[in-house]
């Protein structure tokens, strides 16, 4: 009879084998955790890779892929379909685990996304310099949205519910123009998304990284770029069909 242990692990394998497209959280802490299951609960599928056995009856509660094993370990990195993901997560604690993660997976996968975690200012050059698209400290952003808190209180709380509330009316949402799309080389006045659909275009962000912010009603649909788009859940899946080819 094969070991239980063996058994789940076997199905969890089989399970990542067939993913395409995915993301890869290292590390399932606390922030860990929360993060995978944001991502889940927007559709995306997420394989874990957790270093602590301790972790593994949440991972099972979850209802999470997941390897138990070093990240930074290639064979582990491997295993967790990085060949084929979209992104990947490097939320380890210590930051040069880190900047050998994201050293290791920008030569298994030179195209993935990487964002990485940085405990310390002085690592982000490092974890940058490695090959991290993103870099970000929790307790930046902690600082800041608390800041903000104060001087900003209704922006604040209208960012959370446009971000946080899947029942909010208004939605950000970011979109790719793909090759063949309906909308490609189309301008934004002659598109009418925001007679028929009720849809503002926030920014335009071009191949090449550059981000143009309000864009004006001549700018085209360019294959390639991302647009970041505000509005309905029911209107933005409207446009994501007519951007995608």
């Amino acid at each position: 009879m094969m070991d239980p242990t063996r058994s789940l692990e076997a199905k969890l394998e089989n399970q990542i084998n067939k993913l395409n497209d995915h993301y890869i959280v290292c590390g399932y802490g606390r922030i860990g955790r929360l993060l995978t299951q944001y991502l889940i609960q927007k559709y995306i599928n997420v394989v874990v890779i957790e270093k602590d056995r301790k972790h593994e009856t949440e991972l099972n509660s979850d209802g999470v892929l997941y390897l138990i094993g070093d990240a930074a370990d290639e064979n582990v990195l491997i295993r967790a379909g990085i060949k084929r993901a979209s992104g990947i997560i490097a939320g380890l604690g210590i930051d040069n685990e880190n900047v050998l993660l994201v050293q290791l997976a920008k030569q298994l996968n030179p195209v993935i996304f990487i964002v990485a975690r940085a405990s310390r200012d002085s690592s982000k050059k490092f974890l940058e310099q490695a090959g991290a698209h993103k870099v970000i400290s929790p307790y930046d952003i902690g600082a800041r949205r608390m800041a903000h808190a104060i001087l900003r209180p209704t922006v604040i709380k209208f960012l959370e519910t446009a971000f946080n509330d899947e029942e909010a009316e208004l939605q950000f949402e970011e979109i790719r123009v793909w090759q063949g799309a309906k909308l490609a080389n189309v301008s934004l006045v002659e598109s009418n998304i925001r007679q028929e659909m009720n849809l503002i275009v926030i920014a335009i962000q071009d191949k090449k990284g550059g981000m143009i912010f309000n864009p004006k009603a001549d700018t085209k649909f360019v294959t390639g770029d991302t647009i970041v788009v505000m509005g309905s859940a029911k209107s933005i899946k409207r446009l994501e069909s007519l951007l995608r080819g």
